[in-house]
């Protein structure tokens, strides 16, 4: 079926509410086919609450008059609060393509994977943004050496904007950059919320090849609001090699492959993944386990676009202010630009799966 041919079936279906229907009324949107599933969603106004269960039984039916009863149908409901029908605003129109680096759990180096990530991206040519989504943990005003500075406000369309700081050829922005990093951040998740939104909205991005966002460890508010709010392209998932932090990873991976949620996952990146001496730059000590993240990217068909080792190195530059990326060692910086470039090549390849969806 093409899009044309789930249109004109649906035509048929009545929404309950206004006695007219969906196609017509503008209800229908976002018309996904992949194999023999299709997708779609219905924005309604809150009186057609009461009639979700009868809308969506009438698409399925309607669907497979049409198709026939092998194929999936998955209906999406979003409400509006008023008839009016109203575009909301584009959020980021400037930014190509945005990466959130993600883990199920602390303490596997995240933060530092997003900041290298970021810069091996900028060293490749393109415009890149970083932002620290870790409101509780910031760690980027430390690993870029911006303690103690802090952005500037400049007007955008009459708009008063947060202008991110720049280092090292990228732009960053973080909650570091706004509160003294002696306090402790106590904030009740809507709180968290809106600073994620206020970095989204207020600050002025530009145009960007790559906006890499930082996200906090977990599954929680943060994560949610960030993917209602932003067309993230995909989804880096962070681990390492041992079963604890493997069986949290799978949660993140659980998370974002969620229907309400269904953002691509890019792939799978192992840090920590060998100890290398510097004195020994040949040899490699599995001290957490070898190749969890491997198996784990295997085990559900992911890419697995990397091993970052465990070298002194990574950890002094992270102190120091200064990237691993931007740093002496050779096999780290090597491992982070492979890594780069296989996440270059995933993103490509989801931009192009959804240009053919939309042509469908």
């Amino acid at each position: 079926m093409t899009e044309s041919d789930i249109l004109k079936a649906l035509s048929n279906v009545i929404n309950p509410d206004s006695n007219k229907d969906i196609v017509s009324s503008g209800m229908v949107s976002n018309i996904k086919i992949q194999d023999k599933n299709i997708y779609l969603t219905i924005t309604a106004p809150m009186t057609t609450a009461p009639y979700k269960s009868s809308i969506n039984e009438q698409c399925e039916q309607a669907i497979w008059q049409a198709a026939g009863n092998d194929v999936e149908v998955f209906v999406t409901f979003s409400s509006k609060t008023t008839t009016a029908n109203i575009e909301p605003p584009i959020v980021l129109p400037k930014v190509k393509n945005i990466i959130a680096v993600a883990s199920g759990k602390g303490g596997v180096g995240k933060s530092t994977i997003a900041a290298n990530l970021a810069l091996a991206l900028a060293q490749k040519g393109n415009s890149v943004g970083l932002m620290d989504a870790d409101i509780y943990g910031p760690s980027m005003p430390m690993m870029f050496g911006l303690r103690g500075e802090s952005p500037k406000m400049i007007e955008v369309n009459g708009k008063g904007k947060i202008l991110p700081l720049e280092k090292y050829g990228i732009k960053i922005m973080s909650i570091g950059l706004l509160v003294d990093e002696r306090q402790a951040i106590v904030w009740r998740g809507p709180m968290a919320s809106n600073a994620i939104r206020q970095f989204v909205t207020d600050v002025h991005w530009d145009e960007l090849d790559y906006l890499v966002v930082d996200m906090p460890p977990g599954t929680g508010d943060i994560h949610l609001t960030l993917l209602q709010i932003v067309p993230v392209t995909g989804v880096v998932i962070v681990t390492t090699p041992q079963d604890v932090a493997l069986a949290d990873a799978k949660k993140g991976i659980a998370m974002f492959g969620q229907e309400k949620i269904n953002v691509p996952i890019i792939g799978l990146v192992e840090n920590m993944a060998y100890f290398t001496p510097a004195e020994l730059p040949d040899n490699k000590y599995y001290i957490f386990g070898k190749e969890g993240g491997k198996r784990l990217a295997s085990e559900y068909d992911l890419d697995f676009l990397g091993q970052i080792p465990l070298v002194q190195s990574v950890c002094e530059s992270g102190d120091q202010g200064i990237p691993a990326m931007l740093g002496n060692d050779a096999i780290t910086k090597k491992a982070f630009t492979d890594f780069a470039e296989a996440t270059e090549k995933r993103i490509a390849a989801i931009n192009a799966e959804n240009t053919i969806h939309v042509k469908l």
